[in-house]
């Protein structure tokens, strides 16, 4: 059953989650012929300055060898400059 987690800087629309909720749930049923009732999808969002303590250190840089698509990207300073 997958559950997709979608992390983000604040700021996009309800409507836009909701588009890009489907476009996940159409491309994961269509990809791995899962039936639209087992896929979920949450977002979680997290402010530019913690961006690098909350996902990047735990979700990217520690599990990189587990990344299918790596960001281009490093840890440093974030804003939304």
């Amino acid at each position: 059953m997958p559950h997709v987690i979608v992390k983000l800087w604040p700021g996009k629309s309800e409507a836009q989650k909701r588009d890009l909720s489907d476009a996940i749930v159409r491309d994961v049923t269509r990809i791995l012929n899962y039936g639209e009732e087992s896929v979920s999808v949450g977002f979680e969002e997290v402010a530019p300055g913690e961006w690098n303590a909350q996902v990047y250190g735990p979700d990217i840089q520690d599990k990189w060898g587990t990344l299918v698509k790596r960001p281009g990207y490093g840890p440093g300073p974030t804003s939304t400059d």
